[in-house]
């Protein structure tokens, strides 16, 4: 076993945009296994928006990454050593081991993963937390009836192109928001999408008005930003709004310019009786075993599918997160990282 365990630590809070240089490769010694928990080799990590936010002191609904510690993020990890009867030297498990090649637990939160079922990298997307993202927020808050029209925005995105695929399977009309014609093709020709609009053409909201020409009942919001403004005209009466994110917003360092327009957004929610909500995935983790049970049953029939952009490299996870925020990723952004 390697002697050293290479980490990435957050070497300083960014003011606007991450760069390299809030980052720092280090090694330390791999860390020794107490009674009853196991130690981990990371083979792969997951790159997720909400990151961004951990990497600021602000007060959210996690704890920040502290200066000088490794910065979290879930992977796909094998037991290399245990105490713990329950996971056995070479098991494949979900964990959260951090942008490290080695990590320890006592097990709580650690999932068994059989890669006889789905590729184990499916418990980082489809079959982890995205895909869970995916299903509660638009089952539990977004509720689509068969025949209505559902918004997603990031629609290529490992949460996006899962919205519009159970959408789609819940009889509604699936419009995916993405970012150029190629992301665009995927969305209506490889995951059966309705229709797709590029939120970088040149003129967003008249393309998603022709794309939604009833308007829109359910918007899956996970952007912000000008995609945002560009769907709060169309929304129909009772529309409702699952909101996980907003990324257009997590580079921000000030208020955007113009006028204040929450009271349009507030008069809109009163006479549309629109119903926003944001949540936090883990809000609903009493629904985990029925999101296993049915994405993973679609997944085997070939009624959902997903798409993965790997990154070799646990050196290479700062310029691959920089790019996740700009758009630059097409699926799901994992690093191989062992």
């Amino acid at each position: 076993m390697a002697a050293m365990n290479r980490r990435i630590v957050l070497a300083s809070r960014p003011h606007g945009e991450p760069t390299p240089a809030h980052f720092r490769l280090e090694e330390s010694r791999v860390p020794s296994v107490r009674a009853g928990e196991v130690l981990l080799r990371t083979r792969w990590l997951s790159l997720d928006p909400y990151m961004r936010g951990r990497m600021s002191a602000a007060k959210s609904y996690a704890a920040p990454v502290a200066i000088g510690e490794p910065m979290t993020g879930g992977t796909v990890s094998e037991v290399v050593e245990s105490d713990n009867p329950d996971f056995p030297v070479g098991s494949l498990v979900s964990a959260f081991g951090g942008w490290q090649d080695f990590s320890t637990s006592d097990g709580t939160g650690l999932q068994r993963i059989d890669p006889a079922l789905a590729p184990p990298t499916t418990a980082l997307g489809i079959l982890g937390m995205p895909g869970m993202t995916a299903y509660t927020g638009l089952l539990t808050i977004g509720r689509p009836k068969p025949g209505e029209t559902v918004v997603v925005a990031a629609a290529a995105g490992p949460v996006g192109s899962l919205v519009g695929q159970i959408a789609r399977l819940k009889g509604a009309r699936a419009v995916g928001i993405a970012g150029g014609p190629d992301k665009c093709r995927y969305l209506t020709e490889e995951l059966g999408f309705d229709a797709a609009v590029d939120h970088r053409g040149e003129d967003l909201p008249a393309s998603l008005a022709a794309a939604c020409p009833k308007g829109i009942d359910v918007y899956f919001e996970n952007v912000g930003g000008p995609v945002f403004d560009a769907v709060l005209p169309l929304l129909n009466d009772f529309a409702r709004m699952p909101v996980c994110g907003l990324v257009a917003g997590y580079n921000a360092t000030e208020l955007p310019p113009g006028p204040d327009r929450s009271p349009t957004l507030m008069r809109m929610v009163l006479t549309k009786r629109l119903r926003i909500q944001g949540f936090i995935v883990w809000d609903f983790s009493d629904q985990i075993e029925a999101f296993l049970r049915d994405v993973g049953g679609w997944l085997k029939e070939g009624r959902v599918t997903y798409r993965e952009d790997v990154v070799e490299g646990l050196e290479n996870a700062p310029e691959a997160f920089i790019g996740l925020l700009k758009g630059r990723n097409f699926g799901k952004l994992i690093v191989h990282v062992s």
